[in-house]
């Protein structure tokens, strides 16, 4: 079993990055600061409906969490309120499913010491690789035929992200300005290729700027609730089991062990032989995978076809591969954490959408504004705690040194 990578030391030497720092606040912070940020959000986000609508904040959050599905697991719930509440609750691990895996997308390159802001690209490289695959091949069996799409969709959002990781390692490019280009080409891309005259534009309607179809083999299980309706698919443990195999990477194998002592301090791990130019590729490789991977299980597991509106729309700062770096912070990098603020994000998704707010609750038109606000805060106190516990530690260096000059006195 390898060892843990040592502590970076208290000062803040020339060699420490970003990710050094990070994981001493994420010792110094554990659980309870992620619960207090949010919690303390929601609480600024109900003085905001309050003020702004006049509407009762704690019946907003309980119209909200009702349309989330999460009351499925009370006992008292039962007859048409459960059955409802079981659909909503599908609806909501459909939104976590890729909110998971673009969130490991962030975390992983950020144990690297790197900031991975490309998910949205390749989610979407994912995405357009696996509609094209799952769409043509006619003639495979379905389960190899969803293993390669899966399998291509994911080295789809690999080769975007490497690139970047290329870039970085060769010739010192930010990773944050050629992701944020990359993701750009892609969209422009879907564009092209499922835009009028397109290559992979669907031969059954030529004015409609989509894919084809995916094949019928090709579809996710859905293992929990009707497929017509679209229930959950088996994506859900795929993600899940993804989870596991972060954790297992980065702490149970070699090349784990060499991306974190690259995020810990480069110039250490080079000395100690680490290559640190592989490790920055690898990581940002291994990053674009888990969003790519997340792209093509939105394709097979419920989306059956892409369009351009459906790539392009996706560039905002709410879409899911930008969402992922709001989870990977508030999950703290961690397997467990970034499980349950894909969780939280994916209700919050899901319990404002229109369907689920009453008028006389909460306007059904700000429900979306909602959502960003909230998202928001979460980020903004995220940034915020982070602050406290600096302060925190700057203090417990100060107040010996006053100590020290009372007692000399």
């Amino acid at each position: 079993m390898l060892a843990t990578p040592p502590a970076p030391p208290e000062g803040e030497g020339p060699g420490e990055t970003v990710a050094s720092r990070f994981a001493f606040y994420q010792r110094a912070g554990g659980v309870l600061t992620p619960l207090v940020t949010t919690v303390f959000a929601f609480f600024i986000g109900g003085l905001v409906v309050l003020l702004i609508t006049h509407k009762n904040p704690i019946s907003t959050y309980k119209a909200i969490f009702n349309g989330t599905g999460l009351n499925w697991f009370f006992p008292w719930i039962s007859h048409a309120d459960r059955i409802n509440a079981a659909f909503n609750l599908q609806s909501t691990l459909l939104l976590t499913t890729p909110l998971i895996l673009t969130g490991l997308a962030v975390a992983f390159a950020f144990r690297a010491g790197l900031f991975n802001i490309g998910g949205q690209g390749q989610y979407a490289a994912g995405s357009i690789v696996g509609v094209w695959v799952a769409s043509s091949l006619t003639g495979m069996s379905g389960f190899p035929h969803i293993v390669l799409a899966i399998l291509l969709g994911s080295l789809a959002g690999a080769g975007l992200a490497g690139i970047a990781g290329f870039l970085r390692a060769t010739v010192g490019a930010h990773e944050v300005i050629t992701t944020i280009m990359l993701n750009w080409i892609v969209f422009w891309l879907a564009g092209w290729l499922f835009g009028q005259q397109g290559p992979l534009q669907t031969s059954r309607e030529r004015s409609l700027t989509q894919s084809n179809d995916i094949a019928p083999n090709t579809h996710l299980h859905v293992w929990w609730g009707n497929p017509i309706l679209q229930g959950l698919h088996v994506g859900f443990f795929i993600a899940v089991a993804m989870l596991v195999v972060y954790w297992i990477v980065l702490n149970r194998t070699t090349l784990g062990y060499e991306i974190r002592a690259v995020g810990y301090n480069p110039e250490a791990a080079g000395y100690a032989g680490i290559d640190v130019r592989r490790a920055y590729f690898l990581a940002m490789a291994i990053s674009g995978g888990f969003a790519g991977l997340a792209g093509v299980i939105d394709v097979l597991g419920w989306k059956f076809v892409l369009s351009v509106d459906d790539v392009q729309g996706q560039a905002g700062a709410g879409a899911v591969g930008f969402l992922g770096i709001a989870v990977a912070l508030l999950g703290r990098n961690s397997a467990v954490g970034i499980f349950f603020a894909a969780l939280l994000f994916g209700a919050l998704l899901n319990g404002t959408s229109d369907r689920h707010l009453d008028p006389a609750v909460f306007p059904p038109t700000l429900a979306e504004n909602l959502t960003l606000l909230i998202q928001g805060l979460v980020l903004l106190f995220i940034g915020a705690d982070i602050l406290v516990i600096y302060l925190w530690r700057a203090r417990r260096r100060v107040v010996p040194r006053k100590l020290a000059r009372t007692s000399s006195t």
